[in-house]
C-alpha cells in the first residue's frame, strides 16, 4: 500500500504571486483550466495501490478549499485529507509533525510532492527505479538537468554515475555544484522518520545550549519542529548508500511567480495532447479561431470573431466579444473581454473586464529557447528599485477602460483606471 503528501505551504508565502494570491490560496490558482493541486492529484490517483492523498499546509480550512478536496475525492475516487500544521514547520517539520497520519495503515512508501512545481510527474517510473537501485528502505529523489548559471538557484544534486547514488547534496550553494537539480517530489519509505527525527532531538538539544533569546522572529525558525528536508536530511543521507536521484527527461517547472503560472499553463495544455485531448479547443464551424493549445470552460462565452492562442486558458463564466486576441495568457473566472480588445502575455482577474479597443500587454519571462536545460528564472517584483518587466497581471474586479494601454503593469484588486500605465505597480 502507498500514500502521497503534498506539501502546500501557507499564506505567509507566495509573495511572488501576489495579487492573485489575495483570492485564492496559491495552491487552488488555476494553471491550464484546473486547479493546480489538482495536476499533483491526478497524477497521485494513477499510481497503482494508492490509496491516500494527504495535503500538509498551514491555510486555514476555509470553503473553497474544503469544496476542491470534496469535489477531488468523488472525481479521482480516493481518499483526500488536509492536515494543517500549528505553524510553518518546512518540508521535513511538516511530514515528521503527521507522522502518525502519514505510517496509520502501514504504508510501505509514500510520495511527497511540493505544490508549488509543475511536471510529469513520472511517479510510476520513481516505484520502479526504487525496486532497482539500492536497498528496499532507500529514498528517491526526482531531478532534471539545469544549465550551470541557473543551477545554484536549486537543490544540486552530486550522483554516482553507476548507481545513481546521491553522494553530495547542496541547497543553493554560492559556486557551481552539479546540473543536476532536485525536483521536490520525493520516494521515501517510513524510515525517513528515523533521521527526521534525530535531526529534531539535535534542534532540541540546541536550543538548551542556545536558549530563545524572547524576540519573536517572524519566519518561526526558533521551533525545534523546523526541519528542512533538502538542508538538513539529505545533505547528511549523501554518500550513506540511502538516497537515490532518478533524472526525469519530462517537463518540469517551479510555479513561484505569476508569469511562471503562465508558462506552466503552456507545459501542461501541451501535456493534455496526451493526458487530456477533451479539454482542448479547435477550430470549429461558428467557433473562434484556435491557434495552438487553448483551453476553454464549457460555460464561457466567446464571439466567433475572437482569435485565441496559442497558451490560452479560459476560465468559466468568461465573456469574449467581437474581434478579440487573446495570447499566452490566463483568464479567470467571470472575467468579460469587450469586443477588438488585445490581451498578450497577461493574467486577467476574476470579474475584471477589459474595455473596447483596450491593450493588455506583459513580456514573457520564458526560458532561453536555444538552451534545452534553461529553466525560467522567478524573479521578484523588483529589481535595483524597479519594477522588473514581467507579464501583466489584472486583479479582482479590476476595470480597464476602452483604447487604455496597460504594459507590464500589476493592477491590484478593485481598481477602476481611465488611463493608460507601463511598468506600474497600480495600488
Amino acid at each position: 500500500m502507498l500514500k502521497a503528501v503534498i506539501l502546500i505551504g501557507g499564506p505567509q508565502k507566495g509573495t511572488r504571486f501576489r495579487p492573485l494570491s489575495f483570492e485564492v490560496p496559491k495552491p487552488l490558482f488555476p494553471v491550464a483550466g484546473v486547479p493546480m493541486l489538482q495536476h499533483h492529484i491526478a497524477a497521485c490517483a494513477k499510481v497503482p495501490n494508492l490509496k491516500e492523498i494527504l495535503l500538509i499546509g498551514f491555510y486555514q480550512p476555509n470553503e473553497e478549499l474544503t469544496r476542491f478536496l470534496l469535489n477531488a475525492q468523488q472525481e479521482f475516487k480516493i481518499s483526500i485529507r488536509y492536515l494543517q500544521e500549528y505553524a510553518a514547520l518546512g518540508t521535513g517539520g511538516g511530514i515528521y509533525h503527521f507522522r502518525d497520519q502519514i505510517v496509520s495503515g502501514s504504508p510501505e512508501a509514500f510520495f511527497v510532492l511540493n505544490a508549488d512545481v509543475c511536471s510529469a510527474f513520472p511517479l510510476k517510473e520513481m516505484l520502479s527505479f526504487q525496486k532497482e537501485h539500492g536497498e528496499p528502505n532507500s529514498f528517491v529523489i526526482l531531478a532534471t538537468t539545469s544549465n550551470r548559471k541557473q543551477s545554484m538557484n536549486y537543490g544540486c544534486i552530486v550522483e554516482n554515475e553507476e548507481t545513481n547514488e546521491v553522494l553530495h547534496y547542496v541547497e543553493k550553494p554560492s559556486t557551481f555544484v552539479s546540473d543536476i537539480v532536485n525536483c521536490g517530489i520525493y520516494l521515501f519509505t517510513p524510515d525517513i522518520f528515523q533521521h527526521i527525527g534525530t535531526v529534531f532531538q539535535k534542534n532540541q538539544q540546541d536550543m538548551l545550549f542556545y536558549p530563545y533569546d524572547g524576540e519573536e522572529p517572524t519566519n518561526g525558525w526558533h521551533r525545534a519542529e523546523v526541519i528542512r528536508l533538502e538542508q538538513d536530511i539529505f545533505t547528511s543521507l549523501a554518500g550513506q548508500g540511502k538516497l537515490f536521484v532518478y533524472k526525469t527527461l519530462s517537463f518540469w517547472s517551479q510555479i513561484k511567480s505569476a508569469g511562471s503560472a503562465i508558462y506552466a499553463s503552456r507545459l501542461y495544455l501541451n501535456q493534455y495532447h496526451i493526458s487530456h485531448p477533451e479539454r482542448l479547443a479547435s477550430d470549429k464551424a461558428g467557433g473562434p479561431k484556435i491557434s495552438g493549445n487553448v483551453y476553454i470552460h464549457p460555460t464561457a462565452t466567446i464571439d466567433p470573431t475572437a482569435m485565441l492562442g496559442p497558451n490560452v486558458s479560459i476560465g468559466t463564466g468568461v465573456t469574449i466579444g467581437a474581434g478579440v486576441r487573446v495570447r499566452e495568457s490566463i483568464i479567470l473566472h467571470g472575467a468579460t473581454l469587450q469586443d477588438h480588445c488585445c490581451v498578450l502575455n497577461s493574467i486577467v482577474g476574476w470579474d475584471s473586464t477589459i474595455g473596447k479597443w483596450a491593450r493588455v500587454e506583459g513580456t514573457p519571462s520564458d526560458p532561453n529557447p536555444n538552451d534545452p536545460f534553461a529553466k525560467i528564472d522567478s524573479e521578484t517584483l523588483f529589481r535595483e528599485g524597479k519594477l522588473t518587466p514581467s507579464i501583466t497581471i489584472l486583479g479582482c474586479n479590476v476595470t480597464i477602460p476602452s483604447e487604455v494601454i496597460i504594459l507590464n503593469s500589476i493592477v491590484l484588486p478593485h481598481k477602476d483606471l481611465n488611463r493608460s500605465f507601463k511598468n506600474q505597480i497600480i495600488l
